[in-house]
C-alpha cells in the first residue's frame, strides 16, 4: 500500500504523527472540523489514544492502515484523532460517554458522535471485522432511524452533563478519626498480603493510596498498615514492573505478582513513585528505597530531560513493533554479555522459570534482598557492589545499542509538576547541588515557558498552545509549594498564590466550592468535575489540599473553609468506596490531626530546616528564612538568633533557640 499523508502531518503530537500516513482522512480536534461535519451532514468518529498505548498501535495496524476500512471511514464519517494527553478534557467527555454506554473504558477510545459532538455509540479496541460491523450498523441506523439517533444523543448528553457533578453538602462537617478508621477498615478487605497492592490484576502501583496509608500508619503507630505499606513497596521494586538495570517503573503489571509489566514508562507514575519511595526512606531508613529513588532519577536524567529543563511525557511499550523487546533478555544474550558473571546473575535476576515470560524472553526481577543474596554467596558488601555495578554497566551498554521505544516528547505542565514535586521530596535525602539545579531549572521553565499573565498552558507545541486545565493549575501549585519548602525562596509560594487566585476565577463552582476540570469558556458539550483519585490524584483533591496549605501560609481563612467544604461534599463518595478517594482521605487526615507549622527564623535558616525536611512527617509545612515576609511568619522574630517555632491548630510551643 502506498503511503499517503492526511491532515495530521502538520501536528507535533507524537501520537497524531503516528497516524499521519494512515489512509484514513484523520483531522485534529477543532471547531472547524465540526462545522465541516454539519455542512456535509456526516456523523463524526472521535478516536482517542496516546503514543505509548500498545492496543492503540494494534488497532491502527489492523484497521486504520487497512485500505478497505479507511475507504468506509472516509466515505461515511468525519474522522478526528485526539491525543488524550494533549486534550484530557476531550478524553474525559467521551470516556464518560463510553462508560455510561458499556460500563467499560480504556484506550484506544472510539466514539461515534453527531455533527455537533454529542456521542451516540462507542467502545475501546475493536478487531477489524468487528470494527467494520459496528460502523455499518451505525451508518444503517442513522440513515433509517435518524429520530432515534437524535433522541439517544440528547439523553446521553444529558447523562454526561449530570454524571459526576457533586452537589453542595450543607450537613455538619464530620471529619473525624472514626470516619477515617471506618474507611481504612473497608479498604483493608482488598489488601493483597502476599504480593502487596490490591487483590486484582492488572495491578497498578497507585502511589497516592500508599502515601495515605503510610501517613496514617505513622501518625497512629499502626504496625499492620505500615507492614502492608512496606510489603507493597518491597514487592513492586523487586518485580519486573521496576526496570532493574535502567531505573524507573512501568505503568502497571498485567499479573498479581508485579512480574510482567505493560512496558510503557510514564512521567506521572515515576514522579509520584519518587515522592513515595523518598518519604518511605525518610521514615523506614531502608537503603533499598533510596536505591529505587536513585534509579528513577537516573532514568529521568538519561531519557526524559529536555535541554530547557522540561521533562518529556512517556516512553512507549513497543520497539520494532514488539512489546517489551527493548527491556527483555534471552538466556543466550545474557550469557554472551556476562560470561563468568552469568551464573550468579541468573540467580540474582531470575533468568529461570521465575523470570521467564514468553518466546525465550526473560524479565529481570528479584526474589531475594541484597542482604540475603550476599549472605548466600558469602561475599562482602564491597565485593557485591563492585560485581553488581559491573553487570549493570555491561547490560546497559548492550541495551543502549538496541532500537529504543518511541519517546513522547510532549512537555505537559501537570506531569512536569508531578515529577518536580517528586524531586523536591527526594532532595532532602541527598542535599545534592546538581539535583537542586535540576529542580530550579524545571520550576523556572514552568514559570517562563508555561505561564502567561498568571495563566498556565497545558502544553505548547510548534503550531498551537493548549490552555491549562484544573489538573495543571492544581499540580503546578502543589509543586511550587514544595519548591518553596526546600529553598525558602518566597517567590515560589507567591507564584503558587497567583495561580490559585487564577484557578478560583477560571474553574470554581461557587455553589459547591468544587472546581470544574475545564475553564468557564469551554466549547465542549459538558463541564466535568474530576474528583476520583486514580493513577493520578483528582485535580479537585489536589486543589483542596493546596487551598488548605496556602490558607495556613497566608492566614487565609476563606481558602481553608473552601477546602473543608470541598472535602465535606466528598464524604458520601469516600464512605462508598474509600480506595477511590485516597488523596481526599489524606486531606481529611490533615484536617483531623492539624497541620504542624515549623518555622525557622534567622541566618542559615535553610540549613537548620533541612533536618526537618529530611524527616518524614505526614502533616507538616515548613517556612522561614532570614527575613520572611509571609503572614505565617508574622510575630515570629529572630532577635539576632536562629529561632525555631512550632505551631499546630493555632497553639504554639515556646520558641527554641537553635545553635
Amino acid at each position: 500500500m502506498q503511503l499517503t499523508t492526511n491532515n495530521l502531518s502538520s501536528e507535533s503530537s507524537p501520537y497524531l504523527l503516528q497516524h499521519a500516513q494512515n489512509p484514513v482522512h484523520w483531522q485534529a480536534w477543532s471547531d472547524d472540523v465540526f462545522d465541516q461535519a454539519k455542512k456535509q451532514n456526516k456523523l463524526v468518529l472521535i478516536s482517542i489514544g496516546y503514543s505509548a498505548c500498545h492496543w492503540c498501535h494494534v488497532m491502527e495496524h489492523e484497521s486504520f492502515e487497512d485500505q478497505e476500512v479507511a475507504e468506509f471511514m472516509n466515505e461515511h464519517f468525519i474522522n478526528i484523532k485526539v491525543d488524550r494527553e494533549e486534550r484530557p478534557d476531550v478524553d474525559q467527555i467521551y470516556m464518560d460517554a463510553v462508560q455510561l454506554m458499556t460500563q467499560q473504558g480504556g484506550w484506544p477510545l472510539n466514539c461515534f458522535a453527531m455533527a455537533d459532538g454529542r456521542p451516540i455509540y462507542g467502545g475501546t479496541y475493536f478487531p477489524k471485522n468487528k470494527w467494520m460491523d459496528v460502523m455499518k450498523a451505525i451508518v444503517k441506523t442513522a440513515e433509517r432511524e435518524p429520530l432515534r439517533i437524535e433522541e439517544y444523543a440528547q439523553k446521553l448528553s444529558k447523562g454526561i452533563q449530570q454524571n459526576g457533578i457533586i452537589m453542595n453538602n450543607n450537613m455538619t462537617f464530620e471529619a473525624d478519626e472514626l470516619l477515617l478508621q471506618k474507611n481504612i477498615s473497608q479498604w483493608e478487605k482488598e489488601f493483597d498480603w502476599e504480593n502487596g497492592g490490591l487483590k486484582r490484576s492488572p495491578k497498578f502501583p497507585l502511589p497516592n493510596h500508599l502515601s495515605f496509608l503510610m501517613a496514617v500508619g505513622v501518625q497512629h503507630e499502626n504496625e499492620r498498615i505500615l507492614n502492608y505499606t512496606e510489603l507493597t513497596l518491597h514487592k513492586m521494586a523487586m518485580g519486573g514492573i521496576y526496570d532493574q538495570i535502567g531505573g524507573g517503573f512501568s505503568r502497571y503489571s498485567v499479573d498479581e505478582n508485579w512480574k510482567v509489566p505493560h512496558f510503557e514508562k510514564m512521567l506521572y507514575d515515576n514522579g509520584q513513585l519518587l515522592s513515595l519511595y523518598a518519604n518511605a526512606f525518610k521514615y523506614f531508613k531502608n537503603p533499598f528505597y533510596r536505591e529505587v529513588c536513585d534509579g528513577i532519577i537516573s532514568w529521568l536524567e538519561k531519557e526524559m530531560l529536555d535541554k530547557s529543563g522540561a521533562f518529556y511525557s512517556a516512553m512507549d511499550a513497543d520497539s520494532e513493533g514488539e512489546e517489551g523487546k527493548y527491556y527483555c533478555w534471552s538466556e543466550k544474550d545474557i550469557k554472551s554479555v556476562l560470561k563468568d558473571d552469568y551464573e550468579w546473575v541468573s540467580d540474582y535476576y531470575n533468568i529461570n522459570s521465575m523470570g521467564f515470560w514468553e518466546e525465550n524472553k526473560y524479565i529481570l526481577l528479584k526474589t531475594e534482598t541484597d542482604i540475603d543474596f550476599i549472605k548466600k554467596m558469602k561475599w562482602s558488601q564491597e565485593e557485591f557492589k563492585t560485581k553488581k555495578s559491573r553487570v549493570i554497566k555491561a547490560l546497559n551498554e548492550i541495551r543502549d545499542k538496541r532500537i529504543k521505544p518511541g519517546l513522547d516528547d510532549k512537555k505537559i505542565s501537570s506531569w512536569n509538576a508531578i515529577m518536580l514535586k517528586g524531586l523536591c521530596d527526594a532532595y532532602p535525602i541527598y542535599e545534592d547541588k546538581s539535583l537542586l539545579e535540576l529542580i530550579l531549572k524545571n520550576a523556572t521553565w514552568l514559570v517562563e515557558e508555561q505561564t502567561n499573565n498568571d495563566s498556565l498552558f497545558h502544553c505548547k507545541t510548534s503550531n498551537k498552545n493548549i490552555d491549562g486545565f484544573l489538573e495543571d493549575y492544581a499540580l503546578v501549585i502543589e509543586a511550587f509549594i514544595s519548591v518553596y519548602q526546600i529553598t525558602l525562596e518566597e517567590k515560589w509560594l507567591e507564584q503558587a498564590k497567583k495561580l490559585t487566585e487564577k484557578s478560583l476565577e477560571l474553574f470554581l463552582d461557587k455553589e459547591s466550592k468544587l472546581m470544574f476540570f475545564t475553564a468557564k469558556n469551554t466549547s465542549l458539550i459538558a463541564r466535568k468535575m474530576d474528583v476520583y483519585d486514580s493513577v493520578i490524584p483528582s485535580s479537585n483533591s489536589v486543589m483542596a489540599t493546596n487551598l488548605f496549605h496556602l490558607g495556613h501560609f497566608y492566614r487565609n481563612e476563606e481558602w481553608i473553609k473552601n477546602a473543608q467544604q470541598m472535602i465535606k461534599n466528598m464524604q458520601a463518595n469516600m464512605n462508598q468506596y474509600a480506595p477511590g478517594y485516597s488523596n481526599w482521605a489524606m486531606l481529611m487526615h490533615h484536617v483531623v490531626n492539624g497541620v504542624e507549622e515549623v518555622c525557622v527564623i534567622g541566618e542559615n535558616a535553610k540549613k537548620h530546616l533541612g533536618s526537618f525536611s529530611a524527616a518524614y512527617h505526614p502533616s507538616r509545612i515548613l517556612c522561614g528564612g532570614e527575613k520572611p515576609t509571609l503572614p505565617i511568619a508574622e510575630y515570629k522574630t529572630k532577635k539576632n538568633k536562629v529561632i525555631l517555632y512550632k505551631c499546630i491548630k493555632g497553639s504554639c510551643l515556646p520558641p527554641i533557640e537553635l545553635k
